[in-house]
């Protein structure tokens, strides 16, 4: 009996100790343990899950390589990167041009923000409305005169850190300020981060800015000088969905030249361009519509599309002299 008790008891033993492995393995590839990451029975390997989409960044301008097909005397543009500061552009971009009415935009911010949180008259924030909207010559006379006119100069290259500019010497008249592509996008870096106008009155100079009235034809007189071209045409509607751009356009038919002084100014939110430039006469001489051209012509080239997406903007011949 002793043999077969012995082998009893093997049996046994190997049994018990079946019991106690199996289920320590199960354990184990169960992922009981917390370490292992398997799934339990018919689990399978556990799921990571998958990271949501992340979404292209929206176009915008960059710095990039910009041909026109241009035959006047003086063209130069500059882009600046708001987020970092940097200025890209032609290599002539600290060369200078009549500013034109695109200096109209610092004339109306410095007015409001020399008032020191004050309540300007009726007449005077009309003055600042059309001076912007109508490109109003004497409205913006006027607002320049009750700055102390040369003063309004001085405190723009102050403010908005100028190397350029140079006021004109005789009676430092506004429109025939020099002023180059570099100093034009720092001016209205100026004016969008609230330096020009202060706190109170930056969103409304920003907001005149981007409701210019007027094509480049409507042309009338002074007072009403259409200026809702250039810059804008030239971009996407990716770019102007994203939010107002704010504009300041100048131009003048110069006869002591005979050239076409003309002057684009953007500002957006992380950018700020400025193109300029100046060229012959040419068979309309009530328009700018070959300058308008050309600087719809720059802002389209320095589009940049989301990855891999195809981005449609709008095409701007300049055309020929």
């Amino acid at each position: 009996m002793r043999p077969r008790v012995t082998m009893v008891l093997a049996i046994v033993a190997v049994l018990l100790g079946g019991g106690m492995l199996v289920p320590a393995a199960y354990a184990k590839l169960s992922g009981g343990d917390g370490i292992s990451g398997l799934g339990g029975i018919g689990g399978g390997v556990a799921q990571v899950p998958t990271p949501a989409p992340t979404a292209p960044p929206e176009p915008t301008l960059a710095a990039g390589p910009v041909s026109v097909n241009f035959k006047g005397k003086f063209f130069s543009w500059a882009l600046m990167d708001r987020k970092t500061g940097k200025i890209s552009g032609a290599p002539n971009m600290t060369s200078t041009n009549s500013t034109e009415s695109m200096i109209k935009a610092w004339i109306v911010s410095d007015y409001l923000r020399e008032l020191d949180g004050k309540e300007p008259s009726a007449t005077r924030k009309k003055q600042a409305e059309t001076a912007i909207r109508d490109s109003n010559d004497i409205s913006a006379e006027a607002l320049y005169n009750a700055g102390g006119r040369k003063p309004v100069l001085l405190r723009l290259i102050k403010m908005c850190k100028l190397t350029d500019t140079k006021i004109e010497p005789t009676k430092a008249k506004w429109a025939y300020t020099q002023m180059s592509p570099r100093d034009a996008v720092r001016m209205g870096d100026c004016i969008g981060d609230g330096t020009a106008a202060g706190p109170k009155w930056t969103k409304w100079v920003l907001n005149e800015m981007a409701h210019v009235r007027g094509g480049v034809k409507d042309q009338k007189s002074e007072a009403v000088q259409g200026g809702h071209w250039g810059i804008v045409d030239g971009l996407p509607e990716s770019i102007t969905s994203q939010g107002p751009v704010s504009i300041k356009n100048g131009f003048t038919m110069l006869w002591a030249d005979g050239q076409w002084h003309v002057n684009c100014l953007a500002v957006a939110d992380d950018w700020t361009l400025a193109v300029m430039m100046r060229y012959p006469g040419t068979g309309d001489p009530k328009t700018p519509s070959y300058g308008a051209k050309v600087c719809a012509s720059v802002a389209t080239q320095l589009v940049t599309p989301q990855p891999g997406a195809a981005l449609k903007v709008p095409q701007q011949p300049v055309g020929k002299l």
